[in-house]
């Protein structure tokens, strides 16, 4: 098989991303990859296949902090750990780099405001909770802002959902709460090649979900518990982040929503257009630093006033 590690973050690991998305994947990897896949196992805390992610440009906010006090952070396409592992001919963004930008934002004493521009079907699970934290945990720090420009899924929608107000236009996609995983078993294809693998381990999980074999019992549960794990972690960062009861989250059974039935279920806050909702962070950043201006104004006017009522007497 070539590039085993590229493989080995597709398959036999918990997935925050479309059904969709992992399908268009899984057959990129049958020919880039040089597999078969004879079988592949989605977990039953998964999406709707029939949900398609295509059909939206990508877009990035542009930002001024220094002039306008607006950070804009963008979160555009398939989300992943490492920049390491972006692929400069798709659309990806890496978990570290947006920490880092977040970071960045919240030490820049001229940023007054964050907003992440969301457009993403989700990604990988690993590196997904801690940047949810992180952010929600700043909220006391520093407004934020996600808007969904175009999509918030998955991992794109935790995201969103750790920041202190979400924006979604009438053609926006959000949900799709729901954590996905898929196994390739290439037993039949090795067969049909003459090739027989034997296995020698110790330890009864060392050879869970080999290619190289069809999947056992064993192995199945251990996935099936692995996914069940991080869609209980999931469901229970977005009721937090959101103010929304557990039960509530997973009674939307990985469903992705649209325009206002976002905000019906709970998981945004207003219906505004991307270029509007941008603008009016811009505004609210102005007003708040008109009014600082005048309070210091005022305060400046009595102090000067106090002075000269102490040199007349």
């Amino acid at each position: 098989m070539k590039h085993p590690r590229i493989a080995g973050m597709i398959f036999n690991m918990p997935q925050m991303v479309m059904p969709v998305v992992m399908d268009s994947v899984i057959s990129w990897a049958k020919k880039e990859l040089q597999i078969n896949i004879v079988n592949a196992f989605p977990s039953a805390s998964s999406e709707s296949a029939d949900m398609a992610a295509s059909g939206f440009g990508q877009r990035s906010a542009a930002s001024d902090a220094g002039n306008n006090g607006v950070a804009v952070i963008p979160v555009h396409g398939i989300l992943v750990s490492r920049a390491g592992q972006l692929n400069p001919c798709e659309v990806m963004t890496s978990y570290d780099r947006i920490a880092e930008q977040f970071q960045a934002a919240l030490n820049d004493v001229a940023v007054e405001h964050i907003v992440f521009d969301i457009d993403s079907p989700g990604g990988s699970v690993p590196g997904c909770f801690e940047l949810a934290k992180m952010i929600y945990e700043a909220r006391s720090i520093k407004p934020t802002t996600a808007i969904v420009n175009y999509m918030a899924c998955s991992a794109g929608y935790l995201i969103a959902s750790a920041c202190g107000r979400i924006i979604v236009s009438q053609t926006s996609i959000a949900g799709s709460i729901g954590v996905i995983a898929k196994h390739a078993d290439l037993s039949a294809a090795l067969d049909q090649q003459g090739v027989k693998i034997t296995t020698v381990y110790a330890g009864a999980h060392k050879n869970n979900l080999s290619p190289a074999e069809p999947i056992s019992e064993l192995a199945l549960q251990w996935l099936n518990d692995m996914v069940q794990g991080s869609y209980a972690d999931f469901t229970a960062a977005v009721a937090l982040y959101r103010g929304m009861k557990v039960e509530d989250v997973v009674a939307t059974e990985a469903q992705v929503y649209f325009g206002q039935a976002i905000i019906d279920k709970g998981l945004a806050d207003k219906l505004e257009a991307p270029q509007d909702a941008i603008n009016g962070v811009v505004d609210e950043v102005a007003a708040m630093r008109a009014k600082r201006a005048d309070k210091s104004r005022t305060r400046m006017q009595m102090q000067a006033d106090e002075m000269a009522m102490k040199m007349a007497m």
